[in-house]
């Protein structure tokens, strides 16, 4: 295994984690949010374009989720 590839693997393995510890606490949704960009970083070094656009916008749509979920809520 090669440096990019165990980069590639602790970056699915962190979203995987995070993802199954949102209901935990909001800083999980953050955490995923930060993993997906990791995730995103490693399809672009890796030549995997389409894989690196798509972990972008996941990274985008949790970090929003996050956000949201730090709000008060309305009454």
């Amino acid at each position: 295994m090669d440096a990019l590839t165990i980069f590639g693997l602790f970056a699915v393995t962190m979203m995987l984690v995070c993802y199954a510890a949102e209901d935990r606490s909001p800083w999980f949704i953050l955490a995923f949010a930060v993993a997906c960009a990791l995730g995103s970083a490693y399809g672009f070094l890796q030549g995997a374009w389409p894989f690196g656009l798509v972990e972008a916008v996941w990274a985008v749509v949790a970090l929003r989720r996050w956000m949201l979920k730090r709000l008060p809520a309305k009454a």
